[in-house]
């Protein structure tokens, strides 16, 4: 079963999200990038993998966001690049990293805000994964081992982050509708349902001929 569509994943923590996107990249026969897009970023800018994990999906202030922003605008070379703050380089190195494993091919890439650095390209199936609350404390539970009081903490505190994240990084809101094409429920639908059901909605897409304007 082949595909053309990248598939970018928004997630909830504790909804599953990772799990969907392992096996969406699974059925559909491509490489899953999760925290592998740090890897990537990290090898292609020469920074320490390490000083991106210590990043990743956090946020940061707005004024740094505004300086990273222009610099990625008007493009950077030499002394520029050179001078930047560590943080500056990260957020573009992620981007630029999400930008050259999309231009490869298909593949899954979860959260990191993919959706919104690949924004213009025509091939993007950009989804978000939530549950019932309940739904991720006891997950979140099992997973870490975690009374249900520090799940519930822990859920709170990562799903601020992402958000603050995502809301910073993109001109659009985290886990709201109209930030993505699609949303889906692992606590209605169960995990391989929802990956039944985007795996669905990719398939579909890609038959129906894309009116012309």
């Amino acid at each position: 079963m082949s595909i053309n569509s990248i598939i970018t994943i928004g997630r909830e923590f504790g909804s599953g999200g990772k799990e969907v996107g392992a096996k969406l990249a699974e059925k559909f026969g491509i490489k899953l990038y999760d925290k592998e897009l740090l890897t990537v970023a990290a090898k292609e800018s020469g920074i320490c993998e390490e000083i991106f994990e210590t990043h990743d999906e956090k946020p940061t202030n707005s004024f740094l966001y505004s300086l990273v922003m222009d610099t990625y605008s008007m493009g950077y070379s030499g002394s520029t690049y050179s001078d930047m703050p560590i943080n500056h380089k990260v957020f573009l190195a992620q981007f630029d990293a999400i930008k050259k494993i999309a231009n490869e091919g298909p593949c899954v890439m979860v959260g990191r805000c993919a959706d919104y650095a690949l924004e213009n390209y025509d091939n993007v199936v950009s989804v978000f994964i939530h549950a019932d609350l309940d739904a991720r404390i006891k997950r979140i539970a099992r997973t870490f081992d975690l009374t249900d009081a520090k799940a519930k903490d822990m859920i709170s505190k990562t799903d601020k982050k992402r958000s603050s994240y995502y809301n910073y990084f993109t001109n659009k809101r985290w886990a709201d509708v109209q930030s993505y094409e699609a949303s889906f429920s692992t606590s209605a639908l169960g995990i391989d349902g929802v990956v039944q059901a985007i795996a669905d909605y990719v398939q579909l897409k890609e038959t129906i001929e894309k009116p012309i304007l």
